[in-house]
């Protein structure tokens, strides 16, 4: 976050690589530089709170829906942007299922990703205030770096920085007997083992809320949700038992009901929802703020 008065440059708040004062994204990880701008104009360093997940687990949706309900002071939070680019992602996903469209997959290259710097603040008997940066990552690229360490830099150095994070896991999948959720976040658990972790008997102490995702598809999962993980995501439940300090599990869904609907001359179903339906969104979040 720092300038360096003798070269000129500013280093970028992910990856700490130096950039010309001008410069609009990192020449490194892609990164805008606007989040240098934003932390220095707040005069405290900023928390990561990275959303990981994988393809088609719903992160833009989530994410989108989560900014829109902390801009209209959801749960006694107040948020602020800070740079008008902080509300694209959140403008983009209500935009879209007011019209009845999922918005449109994020992108595998990192300088098309949505990035939001807010200033949240939780209303209570002792006002608690944190900066937040929340990147939508795609959830390829967090499947080619989970698979080869260093593919995709960028969420390397983004984890390394991370103070909080949220895992989103399709529960429906799960609860439809598919081993894929259960593996896919055995990886990403495995692999935040090896980033944090300091020797065997080490456990991280990272907060990582486990948010089990459309969850309406399956009901029990509301009433407990780590019942649910344990019998639904074995593999998740023992790694997060064995290695991780500070893990919760929250049951989450966005939307009420589903069509499908096709075309005559495609071979595809495209899935329409029909109305938003908001259960569970909040209660992860403010559960990593209450952490931090």
């Amino acid at each position: 976050m720092s300038t360096t008065a003798a070269s000129g440059t500013v280093q970028c708040l992910i990856c700490d690589t130096p950039n010309a004062p001008d410069a609009i994204l990192c020449q490194q990880c892609a990164a805008p530089m606007a989040l240098v701008h934003e932390a220095a104009a707040q005069q405290r360093p900023p928390q990561i709170v990275s959303i990981l997940g994988d393809s088609n687990v719903g992160k833009t949706v989530y994410l989108g829906f989560l900014l829109d309900m902390l801009s209209q002071r959801a749960h006694d939070f107040e948020a602020v942007p800070r740079g008008a680019y902080s509300v694209d992602l959140q403008q983009s996903v209500i935009s879209h299922m007011a019209y009845r469209m999922f918005p449109p997959k994020t992108p595998m290259e990192s300088n098309e990703w949505n990035w939001t710097y807010y200033e949240v603040c939780k209303r209570a008997r002792t006002p608690k205030c944190v900066d937040l940066v929340m990147p939508d990552m795609a959830g390829e690229a967090i499947a080619a770096e989970v698979a080869s360490p260093s593919t995709f830099r960028i969420i390397q150095n983004l984890l390394g920085k991370s103070t909080g994070l949220l895992l989103l896991v399709d529960a429906a999948l799960a609860a439809n007997g598919s081993a894929q959720p259960d593996f896919f976040a055995l990886k990403m658990m495995s692999y935040v083992d090896s980033m944090f972790a300091g020797g065997r008997k080490k456990r991280v102490n990272m907060p990582i809320a486990i948010v089990l995702t459309k969850a309406d598809y399956c009901p029990e999962c509301f009433d407990d949700p780590r019942r649910f993980a344990e019998a639904n995501l074995n593999r998740l439940w023992n790694i997060c038992d064995s290695r991780f300090a500070k893990v919760e599990f929250f049951a989450s869904t966005v939307v009420g009901s589903l069509a499908y609907a096709t075309d005559a001359n495609e071979d595809y179903v495209t899935p329409v929802p029909l109305h938003t339906a908001l259960r569970g969104v909040m209660e992860p979040f403010e559960w990593i703020v209450d952490q931090l």
